[in-house]
């Protein structure tokens, strides 16, 4: 596998953005590895950071290099601090960036596929969420989504979570009395979904039982089941920690429909 860390000007934030990506490469002598690549553009998976990490956090807790190696399958991880994949009240327009400039910078950078069956999210607590909200907001460009412990339920969250207070709450969605049946809200983007008569992406999601956002779990999943959404869900014995996340990326990515070429 190839590792590129970049460093980019965002003319939607105006100002230096940072990603780590992972190209395939075609290897017989790394120890322990074996690589492929394809013929055509690689099928690309975007793989999101929680609420307290940044672009570096997959790299240095999991092995995910060494998951996707076999796949020929490139992994782009972006940064975007505390935003909550949102554009922000009191900030800057990650939304904006992450769901329409990222996608064509990358594209420009680098041999991916632009199709929708090659392209896919994943992400942990705050990345989960941001996984869905793209998937369910932007159905006509992912195959897959999977959100690994995610903030699902955002009202709960921003109304029960400890460690976070109101005023940084509002300055990332703005008036939170306006918070329930936004673009924000993932049960209100499922209806929407559902909705909308559009092909929608296979999601995948999954959840410890000792997880503070477990309950916030449930309750998505049982509204994407009344939903008939195309869901899978996934609880086990376990907490919000990276042991339990590196355990079940491996499980999404045998579970993600890349397709060999």
């Amino acid at each position: 596998m190839a590792l590129i860390h970049c460093n980019f000007f965002s003319e939607v934030l105006g100002l230096s953005a940072s990603m780590y990506v992972i190209l395939p490469q075609k290897t017989y002598g790394q120890t322990g590895m074996t690589g492929v690549t394809i013929k055509d553009r690689h099928p690309v998976l975007y793989l999101l950071h929680g609420r307290t990490d940044d672009h570096t956090i997959w790299l240095r807790r999991t092995s995910v290099e060494r998951y996707v190696a076999p796949l020929g399958l490139a992994v782009v991880m972006p940064e975007v601090h505390r935003s909550f994949y949102t554009d922000m009240a009191n900030g800057y327009k990650y939304w904006t960036f992450i769901s329409e400039e990222l996608p064509e910078i990358v594209k420009s950078f680098f041999n991916l596929s632009d199709k929708r069956e090659d392209t896919f999210v994943a992400g942990i607590s705050m990345g989960g969420y941001g996984a869905f909200k793209l998937a369910l907001s932007k159905p006509e460009c992912f195959a897959a989504a999977a959100s690994l412990s995610g903030a699902l339920d955002i009202v709960d969250t921003v109304n029960n979570v400890t460690g976070i207070t109101e005023y940084e709450w509002s300055s990332i969605f703005g008036d939170l009395k306006k918070l329930p049946g936004s673009s924000n809200d993932l049960f209100h983007l499922a209806n929407a979904a559902a909705a909308s008569g559009k092909v929608l992406p296979k999601l995948y999601q999954c959840c410890g039982t000792e997880d503070f956002l477990y309950k916030s779990n449930v309750r998505f999943r049982d509204h994407a089941r009344s939903l008939n959404l195309d869901l899978t869900y996934v609880e086990e014995p376990g907490s919000h920690e990276w042991g339990f996340w590196d355990k079940n990326i491996q499980n999404v990515l045998k579970w993600l429909p890349v397709v060999k070429k």
